[in-house]
């Protein structure tokens, strides 16, 4: 049946919502929202003058499909969903596979300063987003400096029975055992609060007079000498406003540099510091014009990120709820251009590094004889300590870089200790099992870290599941053991290859395979150290299953147990004193040990 776009439109409501262009074989097109469902789809078949990119879209439109919304900012959400979800071919797309790191402030009577990356509660505040995860900790040691907010865990803080080294270091002001009561740390935490805002200098202003007020009062108990020790309080206290200070002044200038645009977040002083950029590169944005790129990242990068007060732009764009200027001249101008250069610096990077990749797997294809589209490499590696807690890693490359969101890992159970052949097979069915019954991507080339016997096994695991036409290539080491002389083992072929230590096929085989072994390491290593610890637990005498899990739930986990001191562990109930020496020793002795 003909698509008739007229008689389509005419039964269409003046609702929000999302629609959807869909193609002849019902693979989407594009996918878009309107505040006025029938207004925004009829302009496509109503007006004239579309961009080469849309006319070429229309042309290809056999169906649409609409879903009604109660507003438009349910709309956006659809869209952003379906969008991730289906993949429109003419959908400009923003990837970008890393969650920011954001500082939070805790909503615990007592508020905690703490690293976050997720989704956020509402209960707490968060600051941000920085641009990676040194930016956070450094704020946070410089707030602890001069405010001494905690940083512990809530299970800690509500288990301590003396202040920790934080305090003794000056860091904390430990009020988990009442040495500040609840009004000056509150105080505190507005302070830091309102630095994180922006507003040091109301900040520096309010601890400038405290201390001054301070300093007079140790004046006069010390009979108005200053030369007395109560009366050299102030220039003591003054240390970290100094701090602050100097490092406002070897940092001037706060940027948020985002692909082609420029932010200036709520809040923001001109005079802030510049805490790093990160750069997007659209996915097909071809044809499009440089106002849609920017409206389009706009709203899928802030939809889940608290949208800024201010947008600097380099093109005139509308975003609900939100001012974005395009300055002409001034200090905005300043941050524009710097913004720009850093995006041409950024796209010229891209290039040279896309070159490369592209350079690395053409060489790849033609050494192992793999076809032109050949694209998709996923890498699977097997760790474990002398077959305990084995753990199997599969790593993904695909369109040319690392691919961090599909990796998996594999808790390997139900295998004989040390029986890699098993452990692989174990991996490759329950990976490619899954990936069979939902239709997943199958890759082009799947690289085992291991020699003649893994390829076999990863070779029959594919046939029994149909995935003939996957390449198995195994990557031995070579006789020394050393970078540059693996042996590739072609199972399908009965060969081996070894290429030149300079060759680039095999320096992305290199840098695939050790990100799988990085990958299985990482999760070896939490999952021994889990096993361990809980081992710990069954092996005091005296600790049965409803002591240990009164213990795991009093204090939050295993680590809280391992944290806690004596008079902690025997306020949980069922625990005598006797048993929480014992449980004490028995923990920290194995931790040395």
């Amino acid at each position: 049946m003909v698509f008739d776009p007229k008689r389509f439109v005419a039964g269409l409501p003046n609702l929000p919502g999302v629609y959807r262009m869909l193609a002849a074989g019902g693979e989407a097109l594009y996918v878009g929202k309107a505040r006025d469902l029938k207004k925004r789809v009829a302009s496509y078949f109503q007006k004239h003058g579309h961009s080469p990119r849309i006319e070429m879209m229309l042309t290809q439109v056999a169906s649409m499909e609409v879903t009604a919304t109660r507003s438009e900012g349910e709309a956006l959400l659809l869209e952003n969903n379906l969008i991730k979800s289906l993949a429109p071919r003419y959908n400009i797309l923003f990837r970008d596979d890393k969650s920011y790191p954001y500082l939070m402030v805790s909503g615990h009577p007592y508020p905690r300063l703490g690293f976050h990356r997720g989704a956020k509660d509402r209960k707490h505040r968060y600051f941000g987003p920085f641009p990676h995860a040194y930016a956070v900790r450094e704020s946070i040691q410089l707030l602890q400096r001069v405010f001494r907010l905690r940083t512990c865990e809530d299970t800690v803080f509500e288990n301590r029975s003396r202040p920790c080294l934080l305090h003794q270091i000056q860091r904390c002001t430990a009020p988990c055992t009442g040495k500040i009561a609840p009004e000056p740390y509150a105080e505190d935490v507005a302070n830091a609060v309102l630095f994180l805002e922006g507003r040091e200098d109301d900040v520096i202003k309010g601890l400038t007079e405290k201390m001054q007020r301070a300093a007079e009062r140790a004046a006069l108990r010390a009979g108005g000498d200053l030369s007395r020790p109560g009366a050299r309080a102030r220039p003591r206290a003054g240390a970290p406003i100094r701090r602050i200070e100097s490092r406002r002044g070897r940092r001037r200038g706060r940027l948020r540099d985002r692909a082609r645009h420029c932010l200036r977040q709520p809040g923001d002083d001109p005079r802030r510091r510049h805490v790093g950029d990160r750069s997007f590169f659209p996915a097909n944005a071809e044809g499009a014009e440089p106002a849609e790129v920017i409206a389009a990242f706009l709203e899928q990068h802030y939809l889940e990120q608290p949208m800024p007060g201010l947008v600097i732009a380099s093109e005139a764009v509308e975003i609900e709820n939100v001012q974005v200027v395009t300055p002409s001249h001034g200090e905005r101008r300043v941050w524009l251009d710097m913004a720009r250069k850093n995006a041409l610096l950024a796209i010229a990077q891209h290039v040279r590094d896309r070159a490369t990749q592209e350079g690395r797997l053409n060489a790849l294809r033609e050494a192992l004889g793999l076809p032109e589209g050949a694209q998709r490499v996923e890498c699977f590696d097997i760790s474990h300590t002398m077959g305990e807690a084995t753990v199997a890693s599969c790593v993904v490359y695909d369109r040319q870089q690392m691919q961090k969101s599909e990796y998996r890992r594999f808790n390997i159970r139900g295998v004989t200790p040390g029986d890699d052949y098993g452990a692989m097979r174990q991996a490759l069915e329950r990976r490619y099992a899954r990936v069979t019954a939902e239709a997943g991507k199958v890759p082009d080339l799947v690289l085992i870290d291991g020699g003649k016997g893994q390829v076999g096994v990863a070779r029959a695991v594919l046939a029994d599941l149909g995935l003939h036409q996957v390449c198995v290539v195994g990557v031995a080491k070579g006789a020394e053991r050393k970078p540059g002389t693996e042996q590739l083992i072609i199972e399908s072929e009965a060969r081996s290859l070894e290429l030149a230590p300079t060759h680039p096929g095999l320096h992305l085989i290199q840098a695939i395979r050790d990100e799988a072994h990085r990958f299985a390491i990482v999760g070896h290593r939490a999952r021994r150290g889990k096993a361990r610890t809980t081992s710990m637990l069954n092996e005091i005498p005296g600790i049965g299953a409803k002591r240990r899990q009164a213990l795991i739930e009093h204090f939050g986990g295993l680590r809280g147990v391992q944290a806690a001191a004596i008079d902690d562990i025997a306020k949980v109930a069922g625990i005598s004193r006797p048993l929480a020496e014992r449980i004490y020793r028995h923990l920290h002795e194995s931790a040395a040990a």
